[in-house]
Order: C-alpha cells, then sequence, then structure tokens
C-alpha cells in the first residue's frame, strides 16, 4: 500500500464517536493535514487545539459543502445519523466531493448492503445507494463495510443478565461483531494507505449466533441467560414497550432479520490487513466492560 500521509484528508462526521476515534489514528498515524467536517465546529475546540482544521458541513447544504471540501484530496464520509432521506442526503455529499475534486472517496457502510422495497431496510438501502453512487463517480475508493458495533451490546447484554434472556430475530443467523475502535483504526489506515478501488470488510474475529452470545453472557455474569428467538414485530413491540419509536425499533430489528439471512456473518482478515493488529473478540470486549454489565 502506499503512503498518503502528506495528502490533505478530510473526514466528516468529525466531532462525532467515530470521528473521533478516526481524527485520532490519523493524528498517530502521522497523518500532515487533517480537516474535520462537523455541523457545529464550536462543539470541537479541542480538535482544533490539537491542529485540526474544521470546517462547518451539513449533508443537507450540498452547494455550501461543495465549497468548504476545496483542497481536500482524500475524504471518509461517515454516514449520518439521519434516517429520512439518507441515501439522498449522502449522495449529494459524494457529488460534492466529485465536483470539488477529491482524489479517493471512502465510505463507512455496512456489511452486505442491498436494495430492498421494504420500509424497514432503510439502513442496508442507504449503504448501497450510496456505494453506487460513489462507484459510479469515477474517483478511486474505498468501502469500508462495518458489521455491528460490539460496543452496542453493552446495554443489551445488561438487560439480557439482568432478565436472564436474550430476545432476538436472527434465528440461528450469526454476525461478526465489531467494535467501533477497530472501525476507526481500519478507516485511519485506509485513508493514509489505500488505493485504486477497493472493498474491506470491517468486522471482529467471529461470527457468532445469539445463542453463542448468550453462552457469553452467562459464563461473565455468573448467571443463566438463554437466548429466545421470537418473530420481528414481536422484538419491535418489546422495543416500543420500552420507550423505542417505533420507527427505529424496525431499522434494529432488520438487523435481526438480515443476521438470520446470513448478511453478517461475514468474517475478513481486512482489520488485520489495515492496521496490523486482529480485531478485538466479543469475550475480550464484554469482559473488560463486566462493571457495565453486571449490576
Amino acid at each position: 500500500m502506499a503512503d498518503f500521509s502528506g495528502a490533505t484528508i478530510g473526514v466528516t462526521g468529525a466531532n462525532g464517536n467515530l470521528g473521533r476515534h478516526v481524527i485520532q489514528y490519523l493524528r498517530a498515524g502521522g497523518a500532515k493535514k487533517i480537516v474535520g467536517f462537523t455541523r457545529n465546529p464550536d462543539k470541537a475546540a479541542d480538535l482544533a487545539a490539537a491542529g485540526v482544521e474544521l470546517r462547518r458541513a451539513d449533508f443537507s447544504d450540498a452547494a455550501h459543502l461543495g465549497g468548504q471540501l476545496a483542497g481536500v484530496e482524500r475524504l471518509l464520509v461517515i454516514s449520518t445519523d439521519t434516517l429520512v432521506g439518507r441515501a439522498e442526503l449522502q449522495s449529494g455529499a459524494v457529488d460534492a466531493a466529485v465536483k470539488a475534486g477529491v482524489s479517493h472517496i471512502m465510505y463507512n457502510g455496512i456489511t452486505s448492503p442491498y436494495p430492498d422495497a421494504d420500509p424497514s431496510a432503510i439502513i442496508p438501502n442507504s449503504h448501497y445507494w450510496t456505494e453506487v453512487r460513489i462507484a459510479a463517480s469515477g474517483v478511486d475508493f474505498s468501502f469500508l463495510r462495518n458489521n455491528l458495533y460490539t460496543d452496542y451490546q453493552i446495554p443489551a447484554a445488561k438487560q439480557a443478565i439482568a432478565s436472564g434472556a436474550l430476545y432476538h430475530a436472527s434465528g440461528r443467523g450469526r454476525r461478526a461483531l465489531v467494535t467501533r475502535e477497530d472501525c476507526a483504526a481500519a478507516a485511519a489506515a485506509a485513508l493514509l494507505s489505500a488505493k485504486g478501488k477497493q472493498v474491506f470488510d470491517i468486522g471482529g474475529p467471529e461470527a457468532l449466533s445469539a445463542d453463542e452470545i448468550a453462552a457469553l453472557l452467562s459464563e461473565i455474569s455468573g448467571k443463566p441467560v438463554k437466548a429466545v428467538n421470537i418473530p420481528p414485530d414481536a422484538l419491535i413491540q418489546g422495543m416500543v414497550q420500552a420507550g423505542m419509536p417505533a420507527e427505529f425499533g424496525g431499522v434494529m430489528a432488520r438487523f435481526d432479520v438480515d443476521a438470520g439471512k446470513g448478511h453478517l456473518a461475514v468474517v475478513s482478515g481486512d482489520v488485520e490487513k489495515l492496521t496490523g493488529r486482529k480485531p478485538r473478540s466479543l469475550a475480550d470486549f464484554l469482559k473488560a466492560h463486566r462493571g457495565a454489565i453486571v449490576g
């Protein structure tokens, strides 16, 4: 791989959890010029103090975004947290980047993105069509297809241990959960070294079923935890009763459905290929956070 540490590297969502970690790894990797894009630069003063150039950017204002992208050579587009019109917003950002002269676009998507007419497939749909827009642009690209974050297992694990049941709708499906830290390290490494047109599957070291995750929770907590497979509608109903908006509950349940179809079971060596280290396992992560999940 090449060395692009001297290039002007941009990161959208710079003030978010993933963006901040990516910038941290870029700095550690020797990046000379980092531009962080955020809707509220005033809230990222610490990044500016660390030498990151901050520019205001909003995907909903593509005309303004194009001007802000001036001079950026390599750009990481971190998917927005907006659900409505997500693909359109991100495609607009891609068009603005191409028009501004960005030569390599990297995009944080999801494992096995696909198009689906089902309204609940907002996440895979948006990632799929954003990748299509990038691929059709003609510029070089790196698709960083992140699996589900291990970090999100902390509240789920806490609830499962407390109740003794890990409710899911994924059947025997598996998912190669990956830490946000590993995703950030891989993204920074790609920004500093990847060239051409590539697809990287960013996942954990193994794909686990709900039964295996429940067994792991039992081992860590010393309490019995059983995986209970229920229909997606029942899973959504439970999340709504717990206070989650129905639309978001449908999106979350969709991850279980996709896991059941095998979409999230991809295990690759791409994290190690990019970073030089193996991704962290779910077991190691949960053991390190035992205090947060065991009451």
